[in-house]
C-alpha cells in the first residue's frame, strides 16, 4: 500500500471517531515507519489551569488512538483491533499553547495480538511527554464496527 493511500485510509478512520473529531485530531504522517497524529492545543483540554498542563485523558486518547491506528501500517488489510492493554509512562507535562504529536509503530504482529509502542512529544521527539506500549486484539477482516458489531458480541455469549 502506498503512503498516500495509507494516509487517506487513516484520515477516513480518524474522521469516524467522534471523540477525535471533538479534539480536532488529525493525521500528520502514516507510512511503514508508523502513525503520527496531532492533538492541537486548546484551552478546552487543559487539565491544570494553574500551569496549563494538558489533561491526562486527552493524552491517553491521543496515544490510544495513535497506537490503535498504527495497526493500519502493519496489516495488509483493515481489521478491527480493539485495545487490550495500554500503559503510559508520563515524563513531564506538555507545554501550554503547543500542539502535541503522538507517534506509534507496531513492533510485533501475531495471529491474535498486535504489539505497539510510541510516544507523545511537542517540539523535540527526544524529549517525550510520555511513552506508551499497547496491545491490540486482532478480530479479523470480517468483523465490522458499529451497532451491529456490539450486538453480535452479546448474541454469541452463552
Amino acid at each position: 500500500m502506498s503512503d498516500n493511500s495509507l494516509k487517506a485510509m487513516a484520515e477516513r478512520f480518524l474522521s469516524a471517531l467522534r471523540h477525535c473529531q471533538v479534539l480536532n485530531m488529525r493525521v500528520h504522517q502514516a507510512d511503514a515507519e508508523g502513525m503520527t497524529l496531532v492533538l492541537p492545543w486548546s484551552p478546552l483540554i487543559v487539565g491544570n489551569p494553574q500551569n496549563g498542563a494538558i489533561h491526562g485523558g486527552a493524552l491517553t486518547t491521543l496515544m490510544d488512538t495513535t497506537c490503535g491506528m498504527a495497526t493500519l501500517c502493519a496489516l495488509p488489510d483493515f481489521e478491527v483491533c480493539p485495545t487490550l492493554d495500554l500503559r503510559i509512562d508520563y515524563m513531564h507535562p506538555a507545554e501550554a499553547g503547543k500542539d502535541i504529536y503522538g507517534h506509534a509503530l507496531c513492533y510485533r504482529v501475531t495471529r491474535d495480538v498486535i504489539f505497539t509502542r510510541g510516544m507523545a512529544y511537542q517540539d523535540d521527539p527526544t524529549q517525550p511527554i510520555c511513552q506508551v506500549v499497547g496491545t491490540f486484539m486482532r478480530l479479523g477482516q470480517e468483523v465490522k464496527g458499529g451497532l451491529r458489531f456490539g450486538r453480535g458480541l452479546k448474541e454469541t455469549r452463552p
